[in-house]
C-alpha cells in the first residue's frame, strides 16, 4: 500500500501541537469519518458535499482534503490544497494509511474523543443525567457514560468495544507489517 499526499507530515505540523490537523472527507469515507472522530481527530463530511464543496472547505478552512476520488486528489494537488488519496479497501488497512501518514494514535481515548455522529466533542456526564438517556440495562450495567455537546448522544463502552478494539489491533498489525515490494 502506498500512500500519496502532500506536503510532507513535517510541514504539517503533528497531532500533538497546538495547532492540529484537521481533515474534511469526500462522501466515499464515512464510516473512516466516524472512525477518525472517535479517535478525537477533527473530520468535516457530509456526502452531499460535491467536489467544488470539498476543494473550497479544505482551501478556506485548511483542511486536509481525504478522498477515494483520484482525480479529485489530484485537483487538489493542482490547486495548492494538502489532499491524501487512500487507496485500502477495508477500515483497518484506511486506519493504518492515516495512522502512518499524519501519525494518529490508534487508541481511543475518551477525554479527546468526538461524537461519531456530529463531530463535536464528548463529555463525561454522571449516571444520574444518562439515566433517563439510556435502556434501563445499559445504564444496569455501565458505570461511565459521556454526551455530546452538540446533538446530545449519549455514549458508553458497552459490548461493542470488542469490536472496536478488534479493529484497531488489526489496523496496529498492518502498521507492524514490513512494506511489500510493488
Amino acid at each position: 500500500m502506498k500512500a500519496k499526499s502532500l506536503p510532507n507530515r513535517e510541514a504539517a505540523g503533528s497531532f500533538g501541537d497546538s495547532n492540529p490537523l484537521k481533515f474534511v472527507a469526500d462522501g466515499m469515507l464515512g464510516k473512516l469519518t466516524r472512525w477518525l472522530r472517535m479517535l478525537g481527530q477533527d473530520v468535516k463530511y457530509s456526502n452531499s458535499l460535491d467536489d467544488p464543496q470539498l476543494l473550497m472547505i479544505a482551501k478556506n478552512e485548511k483542511r486536509i482534503l481525504l478522498t477515494r476520488d483520484f482525480e479529485l486528489y489530484q485537483r487538489a494537488n493542482a490547486r495548492g490544497i494538502d489532499a491524501f488519496y487512500l487507496e485500502g479497501l477495508t477500515g483497518e488497512e484506511k486506519l493504518a494509511e492515516l495512522a502512518k501518514r499524519y501519525d494518529v494514535r490508534l487508541e481511543i481515548d475518551m477525554a479527546s474523543s468526538r461524537c461519531p455522529k456530529c463531530n463535536s466533542t464528548v463529555k463525561p456526564v454522571s449516571r444520574k443525567q444518562a439515566e433517563q438517556k439510556v435502556e434501563r440495562s445499559t445504564f444496569d450495567h455501565y458505570k461511565e457514560f459521556w454526551k455530546c455537546a452538540n446533538c446530545g448522544q449519549i455514549y458508553w463502552q458497552g459490548a461493542h468495544w470488542t469490536r472496536i478494539r478488534k479493529t484497531l489491533n488489526a489496523a496496529k498489525q498492518i502498521l507492524e507489517e514490513p512494506e511489500k515490494e510493488k
